[in-house]
């Protein structure tokens, strides 16, 4: 099927993907196209972004989690009946799960679903020393690169030097974008701040695209995205219950990591989703039979989270009952006796999981990994499954249910399970093992039996 696309990479993180993609994505818009767009990689909150401006969920694409098969079945089938889908890269261009492998990487995304790529590049501090660095990305291997974009660039540095980038690199220049330090978009120790805390999101956006219908040929990129061949996809064979069983998930400004194909799936599974609050709700949602207890920042919200006495023992009682449950990591965080907040104080939580959480100051086990079950778990013993894990803060109680093992080879007990519960530090993706979700949604409705 054909399938207008293109990827938007850099050299380098901190290039100022999010901030390009968002500004074209708006662009696109507002020329009333139907857009689709996705990540590369396992982030949550830039597609967070992305949604602000096309107005329905973006999507991960992620080629550690899935083989091509489906990724291209996932690709298609968000990118089915839009006019165009963009994908925004991870990382460096070239950068994959180990520092000498491009497995994972925005390139290697580009290549499983024959996506072209525009490569921005970060101009601040140089002028024609950009030449071999665009050079150096054209040649290192075989790719999709169909232009590049000069990023914190001058009009007049532009105009002088787009003729000598390609008469020097043979590739296209599409424009370029000056210096926006108002229109820059925050950041916090996960990422970026939520698209809800900036102030005046929708007019910096509105501004951004119009900027760049002025400094940026995106009739040019679009022709380029029409370009791409046509893709095949296989949809995948999802077991499903014979009938619907309620689920709460967990869904505001403290859990908010949910990757919208993990819901999807579980629906298709055989999951009625119900959304809830543990901020602002007194209580679960009615007739649930089972809650999934995402990620996001728990620790900022501690005192609040803490403070709703009636959710917190409502949580521990249906748990202590036997209700099934998935939480990951700030989910898993809320789940413990006590949490730490940003100022380093301690508060009760949903006491269900002994002990505490605490803030260590710095990245803990980041990065992907492969989780085996042991016996006794979700899964039958052995099964894997694949997720990530990126947090600031640990737990004196990280569980010994199923092991990670990194892209290094390093293994490590985690997650406090059983058949019924799943709750660690590791975000799953559930198309990795779509098992998993289904297993779930047994245990659930065998407790509301």
């Amino acid at each position: 099927m054909s399938l207008p696309r293109f990827m938007i990479a850099a050299p380098a993180s901190g290039s100022g993907k999010t901030l390009l993609t968002c500004g074209i994505l708006q662009a696109l818009v507002e020329r009333g196209m139907k857009v689709a767009s996705f990540k590369c990689g396992p982030d949550y909150i830039d597609p967070m972004f992305h949604s602000r401006v096309i107005g329905t969920r973006s999507k991960n694409l992620d080629a550690f989690f899935c083989e091509e098969d489906m990724l291209r079945y996932l690709f298609a089938r968000s990118a089915e009946g839009m006019d165009i889908s963009v994908i925004e890269g991870v990382m460096g261009f070239y950068d994959g799960i180990a520092a000498a492998s491009t497995k994972a990487s925005s390139y290697d995304l580009s290549e499983r679903i024959g996506a072209p790529v525009v490569l921005m590049i970060d101009c601040k501090g140089t002028s024609i020393s950009c030449i071999p660095m665009i050079d150096g990305f054209l040649k290192f291997r075989k790719n999709n690169i169909r232009g590049v974009i000069l990023n914190q660039m001058s009009e007049g540095i532009f105009r002088e030097l787009k003729p000598v980038i390609e008469r020097e690199t043979g590739t296209e220049v599409l424009g370029y974008v000056p210096r926006v330090n108002e229109l820059v978009l925050e950041s916090r120790h996960l990422g970026l701040v939520l698209p809800d805390e900036v102030e005046g999101l929708k007019t910096k956006l509105s501004k951004l695209a119009e900027l760049m219908e002025k400094t940026i040929d995106i009739d040019r990129i679009v022709e380029i995205a029409r370009s791409a061949p046509d893709i095949e996809a296989k949809t995948p064979e999802i077991k499903k219950l014979s009938e619907r069983v309620k689920i709460g998930v967990a869904d505001d400004d403290a859990f908010c990591f949910t990757y919208q194909d993990n819901l999807e799936l579980l629906e298709q599974c055989g999951a009625e989703i119900v959304r809830f609050s543990p901020l602002k709700d007194s209580k679960l949602p009615d007739g649930i039979r089972g809650l999934v207890l995402s990620g996001g920042y728990p620790e900022i919200h501690a005192e609040s989270l803490s403070r709703n006495v009636p959710m917190l023992e409502d949580i521990r009682s249906k748990l202590e009952d036997g209700m099934p449950c998935m939480a990951e990591c700030g989910g898993f965080m809320y789940l413990h006796e006590e949490l730490e907040d940003q100022d380093r104080k301690f508060w009760p939580m949903v006491g269900y999981i002994k002990g505490k959480t605490f803030n260590t100051g710095r990245l803990t086990r980041f990065g992907y990994v492969k989780l085996s079950a042991g016996n006794g778990q979700m899964l039958p013993g052995n099964s894997l499954v694949k997720g990530h894990e990126f947090h600031y803060w640990d737990s004196e109680n990280c569980g010994n249910g199923w092991t990670a093992e990194k892209t290094s080879g390093k293994r490590y007990a985690c997650i406090n399970g059983s058949e019924r519960m799943m709750a660690g530090f590791p975000h799953i993706y559930y198309y990795s093992n779509p098992d998993l979700p289904y297993s779930f949604l047994l245990a659930c409705a065998r407790y509301g039996e």
